[in-house]
């Protein structure tokens, strides 16, 4: 078990090094989004080159707005991370956040096509790719769970282990954890898989 945070230009984070020495061995940044229009994360690049001095392994998300329908809109989205994202390492998979589609049963299957042409652009481009959302609002409500079964999952469930997504690597697991070197509230998250070694001895996401 592997623990780690989630953090974005929202946190404040005062010291990388006191947050490795914590005992935090991964973080997972959001790079931007298209919630908002098209944006890239005001403090992605700080915390990026802040977190791999002080010896985190990291990952990046992408968080997607009320439109991510179709594989069009996904392949897009997945265009623009990878623009943002470019010339870096991750030692930890990149992801694409859903969280404001519509429930609507007819959105559900556009939503799933997004996810899933978002993360085999990814793919294409060499990087280890996977998909974050909530257990229940998430993958039960936006998401057809039985089409993602072939990328990694990282899901969110605070006070007890997902229940309905059986198969998964990373459990978000508190949205108000305390981490000395942050100020405030942070996600926690804890993974299974030892992504470092499995990204970088297969050369996926920049290592080569």
């Amino acid at each position: 078990m592997i623990k780690g945070i989630d953090i974005s230009h929202w946190n404040r984070v005062k010291d990388f090094f006191e947050v490795k020495a914590s005992g935090i061995d991964f973080v997972i940044l959001k790079a931007g989004g298209s919630d908002a229009g098209f944006y890239s994360d005001p403090q992605f690049e700080n915390y990026y080159r802040q977190a791999k001095l002080a010896g985190l392994s990291v990952g990046a998300y992408y968080f997607t707005g009320r439109n991510f329908y179709g594989s069009s809109a996904g392949e897009e989205d997945a265009k623009r991370f990878a623009r943002i994202i470019k010339g870096k390492t991750f030692e930890y998979p990149v992801y694409v956040d859903i969280e404001m589609t519509s429930p609507a049963a007819n959105k559900i299957k556009e939503a799933s096509s997004a996810a899933i042409s978002f993360c085999e652009h990814m793919e294409s481009l060499g990087y280890f790719t996977g998909i974050y959302a909530s257990d229940i609002s998430g993958f039960r409500d936006r998401l057809m769970l039985e089409r993602l079964t072939g990328f990694t999952l990282w899901v969110a469930r605070y006070g007890k282990k997902p229940q309905y997504v059986e198969n998964y690597d990373i459990w978000q697991k508190s949205s108000t954890g305390k981490v000395p070197g942050i100020v405030g509230n942070v996600d926690l998250d804890v993974s299974y898989k030892d992504f470092k070694k499995i990204i970088t001895s297969n050369h996926f996401n920049g290592f080569t």
